[in-house]
């Protein structure tokens, strides 16, 4: 009983937590397109029992995980997956071709779906979850996972979209989420049987120091990878660009936010003062990132397209009342994949001029701690950038 008091045990589930939230986002996406076409009687049903059934797998994959993990070696293969996808969270992502799966309109077909796709899905969670649990006492391992499975159970299955608006908001999220990943990836190096006793002469420093180069590891190749990724994709200014000084067309990336209503308004007042003669184009765009590989494959293309409009939508809409409010003409955009390069390359082949964003009025700094939308687009567009607080 005492072992579920330490500083140590707790720590262990806050990483299994954090674990279980970042990566089962793209686990609550599929509940919730699988059981799509279910009716409303039935939606919650199924989304409980698939739940409840992905959940029992999961225990017992991670039981022979945590069992297997006590192999010579087996936790150095681990770890360097799970260092592989610590980085890959930092990557942005590209949706494959869709699966052959149906959508269901069956209670139990929905069921299974999404059992099989967490079958499937489970092996990144299953690694770093059992990663995770080896720093509580062995007797007490199973409990820990059970313990907080439990507890992320509603966070994943109702809270997903109020995370997934988290990690868009707060990029830095999914950053500490990787290094996380990468910290208990250390973890497991030292920890394994072929290591521990070299690590225990090492002296406790190498304790820290371990999990402390896997976090740092993870941080510096995913970056560098997600930076070499987005200079291949960076769009040129389009031929026959409005000339300097000259405004014929304004693009305004949107996303719900307050903030992004404060430059929809601007543009408005901006657009209402000129002269008819100087009076500009004006597209509404946004940028939907896409889910994972693994979703697209267990999702049908068209719920897949239907779930990404409806989150469009949801951005677009304050935007649109607010210019029609004012009378200001405009066109919509939407476009999916990361919102930096996706806006530059919106910017670019409209013939763009100017793009005009919300922020939140950090700081440059600040900004490159936390992760914004805005500065990557700065960084990322052919053309100038106005940010409006």
């Amino acid at each position: 009983m005492e072992e579920f008091l330490t500083a140590q045990f707790w720590l262990a589930v806050g990483q299994i937590i954090m674990i279980d939230i970042l990566l089962g986002g793209d686990n609550a996406v599929v509940i919730a397109l699988a059981c799509r076409k279910l009716p409303a009687r039935q939606r919650t049903q199924g989304i409980l029992w698939g739940t409840a059934g992905a959940i029992l797998l999961r225990v017992v994959l991670i039981f022979f995980a945590l069992t297997l993990l006590a192999i010579p070696y087996l936790k150095i293969v681990g770890a360097l997956l799970l260092l592989w996808i610590g980085i890959k969270l930092l990557l942005p992502e590209h949706e494959e071709e869709h699966g052959n799966i149906q959508a269901s309109d069956r209670l139990w077909g929905a069921v299974k779906t999404v059992i099989v796709a967490d079958f499937v899905m489970s092996l990144d969670n299953v690694i770093a979850i059992a990663g995770a649990a080896q720093g509580a006492h062995a007797d007490h391992q199973m409990a820990l996972v059970i313990f907080g499975l439990i507890v992320s159970i509603p966070i994943i299955v109702w809270g997903s979209q109020m995370v997934i608006k988290l990690m868009d908001r707060f990029p830095i999220i999914i950053t500490l989420g990787g290094m996380l990943l990468g910290w208990i990836a250390g973890g497991m190096i030292i920890g394994d049987p072929v290591a521990s006793a070299w690590a225990g002469a090492q002296g406790e420093w190498l304790k820290y120091g371990a999990p402390a180069a896997g976090a740092l590891a993870v941080l510096v190749a995913g970056k560098w990878l997600a930076q070499r990724a987005a200079a291949q994709r960076l769009p040129q200014p389009a031929a026959g660009a409005a000339k300097a000084g000259a405004l014929r067309h304004v693009l305004v990336p949107v996303d719900g936010s307050e903030s992004a209503g404060h430059a929809v308004q601007y543009i408005a007042g901006l657009y209402q003062s000129l002269p008819e003669p100087a009076r500009f184009e004006l597209t509404l765009l946004n940028v939907q990132r896409p889910v994972s590989g693994d979703v697209s494959r267990f999702v049908p293309g068209e719920s897949l397209k239907d779930y990404h409009a409806e989150r469009a939508e949801e951005a677009l809409a304050p935007a649109r009342a607010q210019l029609q409010a004012a009378g200001v003409p405009f066109r919509e955009q939407q476009r999916l994949g990361d919102p930096p390069v996706a806006i530059a390359e919106a910017a670019a082949a409209e013939g763009c001029d100017l793009i005009v964003m919300g922020s939140r009025g950090l700081g440059g700094h600040a900004a490159a701690l936390i992760g914004s939308v805005a500065q990557g687009a700065v960084a990322a567009a052919a053309v100038p950038v106005l940010l409006v607080k």
